[in-house]
């Protein structure tokens, strides 16, 4: 009988001294205001955040409520970061718990490490409280996550690898994923390339599943980043090449266009969601993929909002994420910068192999208003004189940031911020410098989601090269016409003058070409056997894919895409045995014909 109440008491004292810890995910806030969600860089968070992008106005509020497991004191902890730290930088932000500010003034710390901030103690007087974000400038302040713990000694972690569980532990993410069920093939990435290769696998039998990590289609081309489609799709020596990315063109609104609707995100989606064999999955991004030997099994996702995971099974994949995310994911072997002339033997290949790649651009517009308008000072910003500005009223591609500087996929939260201090600077100097031409413009839109251009190139069987592209060499596989020139940016001279080693500002040189084919064997992995690519993340050196990255281009290779992976599923083979044992069938398809079936 002791025992058992020693015992009791014992198990008694455990639950009394047990933590509990309460963990808000700032992008699952019910109402979330004028802030957005940013996911831009969880391959090294783990984590989606918000941000109050309102162009030098405060934002819209952002609240939600939560649930506490009791009363009492709670020490609240604030995961942030200063994003522009000269000396001090503007993104301002404050929490207020039931009404009543919590803590300091966040955002504005010196320091661009993202990390938790002690909030200090809050009195939690019910199982419910409302939790407001309140930003204080409209300048892309930033919250990842919002800790309440009546462990009032408790820190949270910081390494990636201990928040990373700590997360999904409280989180309840720790669970098994929802099953979205089994697919013929299984697209992640829904630009121009992957929404095309979804439609024509499905339109040729395939159950396809699309998984795209914002809430629109259409990548680069979406009105949230808003780049006009480019290449030519009436070139090609395939008839049945084309008709895909014509369906998804709305035209040509041109680079930045203020308009969002120039882009035509809802008919994208019409489109895709009129097709009874595509499920589509937005706000999803991947994350994980799952193997057995040299073949992807599963992908697993989580909704950048919700956080709600859920596992993709299939029988095919096509990496059409740009970045190559799920071959680099699933071991795929692949390429990032340039190669030296002695590798490839390119005239225009650098003389050493490098980390150079093209860079990331956020696009603006400002508009014409009635009244005179004001802007705020950046001293945080990048800053003009008369000596070196910009004077243009809106952005074209030329606002560029990477170029070996800045790695285009870990970094690109400090590209996208470069590029934003660079454009709100610019804004800045032309309101105030320049007021008889700009006195009475306002800006209207900047972008907040960068459109990248280069990151990790896929090997397949073939890496397309200059030579291929220049002598227009027609291989017996040669699929999608490509006829845009060879067009390899770097730092614009006059900008490298002024910002040596932080150029924002790009230059090119195009050099024609003459219209030639891609190669299939460049839209499959070499070395992942059911692993498709189509987009700019193909196997190409660096010198040709500044030639086949443009989005019609692109486009034309997720049709290519649909239609080799319905040969795979026909004669359960993989895309390399389309290419070594189906070719004929597959040409015949892209050449509209109509073959008498194979055994």
């Amino acid at each position: 009988m002791g025992k058992m109440i020693v015992l009791f008491l014992f198990f008694l004292s455990l639950s009394v001294s047990a933590q509990n810890h309460v963990f808000v995910e700032t992008e699952s806030f019910t109402d979330k205001g004028g802030w957005v969600i940013d996911q831009q860089s969880f391959v090294v968070m783990g984590s989606s955040y918000l941000m109050a992008h309102g162009m030098g106005r405060p934002v819209k509020d952002a609240t939600t409520t939560v649930n506490f497991p009791k009363t009492g004191k709670y020490r609240m902890w604030v995961r942030t970061k200063d994003w522009a730290p000269f000396p001090k930088g503007p993104g301002k932000f404050q929490l207020l718990v039931d009404g009543k500010a919590a803590g300091q003034v966040f955002g504005e710390s010196g320091s661009d490490e993202w990390k938790w901030y002690d909030g200090g103690q809050v009195d939690i007087k019910s199982a419910e409280a409302r939790l407001v974000m309140k930003d204080l400038t409209g300048f892309n302040g930033r919250c990842d996550a919002v800790l309440f713990t009546d462990d009032l000694k408790f820190t949270p972690p910081n390494k990636l690898e201990e928040l990373t569980a700590f997360r999904k532990k409280l989180l309840n993410l720790t669970d098994k994923p929802v099953e979205a069920g089994q697919y013929d093939l299984v697209v992640v990435g829904g630009g121009i390339a992957g929404t095309c290769a979804a439609i024509s696998g499905a339109r040729m039998g395939l159950k396809v599943a699309l998984i795209q990590d914002r809430p629109v289609l259409g990548g680069n081309n979406s009105s949230e980043i808003r780049v006009h489609l480019m290449g030519d799709v009436d070139k090609n020596h395939y008839p049945k090449l084309g008709r895909i990315v014509r369906e998804m063109d709305n035209g040509d609104p041109g680079n930045g266009n203020p308009d969002a609707k120039e882009y035509g995100d809802a008919r994208k989606i019409s489109i895709v969601k009129a097709e009874p064999n595509i499920s589509l999955f937005l706000n999803t991004h991947v994350y994980k993929v799952e193997k057995e030997n040299d073949m992807i099994t599963a992908v697993v996702g989580r909704d950048i909002a919700t956080n709600k995971e859920t596992r993709f099974a299939g029988s095919y994949f096509s990496d059409c994420t740009g970045d190559g995310t799920i071959g680099f994911l699933a071991g795929a072997e692949f390429r990032m910068g340039r190669e030296s002339k002695a590798e490839t033997g390119e005239s225009l290949a650098a003389e050493k192999s490098d980390d150079f790649t093209l860079g990331t651009s956020n696009l603006w517009a400002s508009l014409p208003r009635d009244t005179v308008s004001s802007f705020p000072e950046t001293p945080w910003a990048i800053q003009f004189s008369d000596e070196y500005h910009i004077d243009e009223p809106k952005a074209d591609w030329q606002w560029e940031t990477g170029f070996g500087n800045f790695n285009t996929i870990t970094d690109a939260e400090k590209i996208r911020d470069h590029n934003l201090r660079a454009i709100y600077g610019n804004w800045s100097y032309l309101k105030k410098n320049k007021a008889a031409k700009y006195a009475k413009h306002e800006l209207a839109w900047v972008a907040y989601i960068g459109g990248k251009r280069e990151s990790r190139r896929i090997i397949g069987d073939h890496i397309l090269n200059q030579m291929d592209i220049q002598e227009g060499k027609f291989y017996r596989d040669g699929s999608v016409t490509a006829t845009w020139t060879i067009d390899l940016h770097f730092p614009d001279a006059k900008n490298s003058q002024y910002f040596e080693g932080q150029e924002f500002f790009a230059g090119t040189k195009h050099i024609k070409v003459v219209p030639y084919t891609i190669p299939y064997r460049c839209l499959y992995s070499k070395n992942i056997q059911n692993l498709f690519m189509a987009g700019r993340n193909i196997s190409t050196t660096h010198v040709a894919f500044g030639s086949t990255r443009v989005m019609r281009t692109c486009g034309m290779m997720g049709e290519v895409v649909g239609f080799a992976a319905s040969l795979t599923k026909k004669y359960r083979t993989t895309p390399r045995g389309v290419y070594e044992q189906h070719l004929p069938e597959l040409m015949g398809i892209l050449k509209g014909e109509t073959l008498a079936p194979q055994p």
